[in-house]
């Protein structure tokens, strides 16, 4: 709320909570843009996405490295954005699970088959090489958290670095 009232920065929120719906309506008023809610919470999904568009934000959804990706399928026209977890959630710091690309693939293909105006999000474990295997497989937008904040040669070569792999992949990091 305090960052909300000195910038118009896009508000990209993602709760790792298990009860998203307790707590939409406080993220809306603290200027959330997107709120992004993980599939495997307590809340039923199109009740969450629901009511996260009544309030004018983005809905997305969230899915844990184990969940499949045909759980979101049926979500896929009701969100403005997917995010594939290629680490567990928890604590930052964790090796990107590549494994993880092939459901990056299958969404990229799914959502273009149906021509579904929906961003593929990828994070966790991305870095100046990992990014560039999450573009070639559709991603495309990208966080970087730990590469950034604890790169060796600090945050400006480290932002420099992904820009770089942006420009050469075209996508949003």
């Amino acid at each position: 709320k305090s960052l909300r009232k000195v910038n118009k920065m896009f508000f990209d929120t993602h709760l790792m909570i298990s009860e998203p719906l307790r707590y939409i309506e406080d993220f809306v008023k603290g200027g959330a843009d997107r709120i992004t809610f993980h599939l495997e919470c307590d809340n039923d999904p199109m009740e969450v996405i629901e009511k996260i568009k009544s309030f004018g934000v983005l809905p997305a959804i969230a899915i844990k490295p184990g969940t499949p990706y045909e759980k979101v399928v049926p979500y896929l026209p009701f969100i403005e954005m997917v995010l594939v977890m290629t680490v567990e959630p928890g604590f930052g710091g964790q090796s990107f699970m590549a494994h993880q690309m092939p459901k990056v693939a299958a969404f990229r293909k799914e959502i273009d088959r149906r021509g579904l105006n929906v961003r593929l999000q990828v994070d966790g474990g991305v870095d100046e090489n990992t990014v560039k295997e999450c573009a070639a497989y559709g991603a495309d937008i990208m966080v970087a958290g730990t590469a950034v904040f604890r790169h060796p040669e600090g945050m400006a070569t480290a932002v420099a670095r992904l820009k770089a792999a942006k420009e050469l992949f075209g996508s949003k990091l």
